[in-house]
């Protein structure tokens, strides 16, 4: 159910994998994603079980409508139930014990927190959102609620890794002209992208160091879900919050 948990100092973190749910296939079986097709009561059961798991109020995690886009919104609770949820990849919050997620199905979702300054993000980084600027966007919305770059912790969670993300090749060069770091090749010698890379090489532009980046490809690993392997599927999620 929870793929990894990390701690750090007055913030916590954590994954899920696709398992321990209740979610039928084709989206078998933690789905977290409600906009993918599954049955809304499974999808409820499953962020209610992941929520117990990790001791957090399941009515009080904010889920994002994610667009692939740059636009980053400070929350201070949970969105309001008959609230429209606006189109955002990335939420930044003051708020202690609230925690954020993230949805993916081999985009990168990267969670970051300062618990001296009391802020903490999670943010939505797929090939558009690497060129966008996503993550500058989300950091640069914390150090203006006062979190300084040296003391902000970044984990990066599973994604499908550049040596399968297979793209066109002019694709590969008009993400590698935004961030070269993400210039990649498949195993199979074919133009890709490494959207993580990217994102490490985005946070260091502004002395965040990534403490730490999954190992975990989501296309060659069955235990998560991937977009990419499967098209009809469920979505991980990834979690931050601040003691």
């Amino acid at each position: 159910m929870i793929g990894h948990q990390h701690q750090s100092s007055g913030a916590h973190f954590a994954f899920t994998d696709r398992w321990g749910g209740v979610s039928a296939a084709p989206y078998e079986q933690l789905n977290l994603g409600g906009a993918v097709g599954d049955e809304p009561g499974a999808v409820r059961t499953n962020r209610e079980l992941v929520a117990k798991e990790l001791r957090l109020d399941p009515a009080g995690v904010v889920w994002m409508k994610q667009v692939h886009g740059r636009d980053v919104v400070v929350v201070d609770g949970p969105w309001k139930p008959d609230g429209k949820i606006p189109g955002v990849d990335a939420v930044v919050t003051t708020r202690r014990r609230l925690a954020l997620a993230v949805l993916t199905a081999d985009c990168t979702p990267v969670l970051l927190a300062d618990p001296l300054a009391g802020v903490a993000a999670a943010a939505h980084a797929g090939r558009p959102g690497l060129v966008a600027g996503v993550v500058p966007a989300t950091v640069e919305a914390m150090l203006a609620l006062g979190a300084q770059a040296s003391r902000i912790t970044a984990l990066a969670g599973p994604a499908i890794c550049g040596r399968c993300y297979e793209v066109p090749e002019d694709m590969r060069a008009d993400v590698a002209r935004a961030v070269p770091e993400s210039w990649s090749t498949t195993s199979w010698g074919t133009p890709a992208v490494d959207v993580t890379a990217g994102v490490v090489a985005q946070l260091a532009r502004f002395g965040v160091e990534m403490c730490e980046k999954s190992h975990i490809c989501t296309l060659e690993s069955p235990d998560y879900f991937s977009y990419r392997r499967d098209r009809t599927t469920g979505r991980l999620a990834g979690y931050v919050w601040l003691d």
